[in-house]
């Protein structure tokens, strides 16, 4: 303490002085920023009944068991083999009650249209495949893939809708379900 007392009363108020500021300066945080704009997320804009998503989901099991199922032009039950429209038309009348009917094109006239952002288990999701608007028709059922009746393999079958072939053929996504 001996060094302290060679210091005049002044000196040592303006070393503790040096002391207390270098103390609050260490003990003190970043200056506060203003707060970013966050982007408020977006209202969903599909809400489904849990009726809805109910009916969407046996319609997509109902396709799961069809896989398989032979293809046939025109055909309507799995005993004769289904095309495209056909095996949409009995899936949806057999697990849902609903009657669709005609041909790809005309179904894509019914229920109302979606994003594919909002594609759930049961929508129907429509295809260009012979150079026409709507030519294709298939169940979504969930992780990007879909349940149709292509003629190429002729079997009920999944595919993804990124395959190379579909996706470039998208046209549209509709729903049956509220």
């Amino acid at each position: 303490m001996r060094s302290l007392d060679l210091l005049s009363p002044k000196q040592l108020h303006a070393l503790a002085a040096c002391c207390i500021a270098v103390l609050l300066t260490a003990c003190g945080s970043a200056p506060m920023r203003a707060p970013e704009a966050s982007t408020p997320t977006p209202a969903p804009t599909d809400v489904r009944s849990d009726a809805a998503t109910e009916h969407g989901s046996e319609v997509a099991i109902f396709a799961l068991d069809m896989i398989g199922t032979g293809y046939r032009f025109g055909g309507k039950n799995p005993e004769a083999g289904f095309d495209c429209s056909g095996m949409v038309s009995y899936i949806f009348n057999r697990a849902a009650g609903l009657r669709l009917s005609g041909s790809a094109a005309d179904m894509a006239r019914q229920g109302r249209q979606i994003d594919k952002s909002n594609l759930r288990p049961g929508d129907l999701v429509f295809f260009n495949t012979l150079n026409r608007p709507f030519s294709h028709v298939g169940i979504y059922i969930g992780d990007g893939r879909f349940v149709h009746a292509p003629s190429g393999n002729g079997k009920v079958h999944i595919s993804r809708m990124d395959n190379p072939y579909f996706a470039p053929r998208f046209e549209m996504a509709r729903a049956y379900f509220n």
